[in-house]
């Protein structure tokens, strides 16, 4: 088209139909008509399949608005969204809660979560923030192998409630009492070494290792408490003062406490040339429990009387007497968790496991566990511990605390599980019977990774023997 006087010519590319004339009707001022595209939206952005119409049943027409909503689905939202059950999400995400079908929703429409967790925007102008996260899953529970990751036979080994015959140092060194012997097996090089031999006048009764793991404890049935180097396999301290064998040993960091029974508990001092500084006496019967708390405050004493007794350093006499055990007191630990928190198991005729707290005197809880509680230990890793028990399942458990859920369950000795210790690293436990074996168990996570070790050389599943 010609515009006059500049000779220029612009064309114009005019839909089929349309000639100048309609179109300068069309902008005629005396017909003022405005026009505009119509917008047209796309669906594959839309994220329709996050939609669903919201259906709300009526009791007397369930058929029919069954198919009534489909079809409606089908015509709002396209052929490919089918239907789909509502969910319940929350968090700072998630604004809007679907009803329940109690209670629909009067809205026409409600929005779901995609159906993939952290997928790509289907369209450009979304961003992350307003994606609907679907709920974390639950963690997997933790796998423990429910067969011992070696056995040693351990011929001689007492099947004597009383006694305390196996104890693990920091220095990754087991001591077992058997008959007048006492050898050590080291879990590093698995070397095993007889420490001494008491003669057959006498026999051991108790081993403890001192913290640092040098020197180990011996009690004797003749009542004598001995000290050994173990590093040059010999004696350097013999310390009496009881009348009957000295069957439970336990040690703070500078005093050693044997129990006996003569009903006593004598606090040896190394440091000083008598063979005890103190005497502690508050049992009607054999003293077979004995263990110091972690910031060596306080001792724990259990006996033959069913009593569990807590006693300072400052006084002679108990400071709490607890009797609510029906049966001997043997199994004591204190947890490495939380101050003051004391846990003792009692034997046949009590079963139970209770929890103390010593700063006020309290009972906190008491478990039924089924068997005589022969032994306890609390690890130090995560909040769990575990029990060795005897009559009549002779089985060993794990407990997370304080809920005292069963974490597993374990079987192997033919015979009540009289010993029981812990390896310093807090993963593995060694469990000891009168069916002569010791038998290692892989049970707790490390204090790092908070999963459980994998199975080096020294665990081989062979079987071997400890003298």
């Amino acid at each position: 088209m010609d515009s006059g006087n500049n000779g220029r010519k612009t064309t114009l590319n005019l839909p089929s139909g349309m000639s100048l004339h309609t179109l300068s009707t069309i902008s005629s001022p005396s017909k003022p008509t405005i026009y505009s595209d119509r917008f047209i939206p796309c669906r594959s952005s839309s994220r329709l399949h996050c939609f669903s119409v919201n259906e709300k049943a009526s009791p007397s027409k369930e058929g029919g608005n069954e198919a009534y909503c489909n079809l409606l689905r089908s015509e709002l939202l396209g052929s490919d969204c089918s239907p789909s059950t509502p969910e319940k999400f929350s968090g700072r995400s998630s604004r809007v809660l679907l009803g329940s079908p109690a209670s629909p929703s009067k809205n026409l429409f409600r929005f779901k979560a995609d159906p993939i967790r952290g997928s790509t925007p289907s369209s450009p102008y979304e961003s992350p923030a307003d994606w609907i996260e679907a709920p974390t899953p639950p963690k997997a529970p933790r796998k423990i192998p429910k067969t011992p990751n070696k056995v040693l036979d351990a011929p001689s080994l007492q099947d004597d409630f009383y006694l305390n015959l196996v104890d693990w140092s920091s220095q990754n060194v087991l001591a077992v009492g058997l008959g007048t012997c006492v050898y050590l097996w080291s879990a590093s090089t698995s070397k095993v070494t007889k420490l001494c031999d008491l003669g057959p006048s006498d026999s051991v009764c108790a081993v403890q290792w001192t913290r640092e793991g040098s020197y180990l404890a011996i009690g004797t049935i003749s009542g004598d408490v001995q000290i050994w180097d173990s590093a040059r396999c010999k004696k350097v301290r013999n310390m009496g003062g009881h009348q009957a064998r000295s069957g439970v040993l336990a040690w703070s960091s500078c005093i050693l406490s044997s129990g006996s029974r003569d009903r006593s508990i004598l606090q040896h001092d190394l440091r000083v040339s008598t063979d005890f500084v103190s005497k502690f006496v508050g049992h009607k019967s054999e003293v077979c429990g004995l263990k110091w708390s972690h910031d060596d405050r306080e001792l724990a004493s259990g006996g033959n009387d069913n009593q569990l007794l807590v006693w300072n350093q400052q006084s002679t006499k108990p400071v709490l007497k607890l009797t609510q055990h029906t049966a001997a007191v043997k199994a004591i630990t204190w947890s490495p968790h939380q101050h003051g928190l004391l846990a003792s198991g009692g034997g046949t005729a009590d079963r139970c496991i209770r929890f103390w707290n010593t700063s006020s005197g309290t009972l906190l809880n008491s478990v039924d566990t089924g068997s005589q509680v022969c032994n306890l230990a609390w690890c130090k890793n995560v909040n769990e511990l575990v029990s060795a028990h005897g009559y009549s399942q002779n089985q060993i458990m794990v407990w997370k605390y304080p809920t005292m859920g069963k974490v597993a369950t374990l079987t192997g000795h033919s015979m009540r599980v009289l010993y029981l210790a812990i390896s310093p690293d807090g993963q593995t436990i060694v469990t000891g019977a009168g069916d002569e074996t010791l038998r290692f168990w892989n049970i707790f996570p490390s204090a790092k990774t908070q999963t459980p070790v994998r199975d080096t050389g020294i665990w081989s599943l062979g079987r071997t023997h400890i003298r």
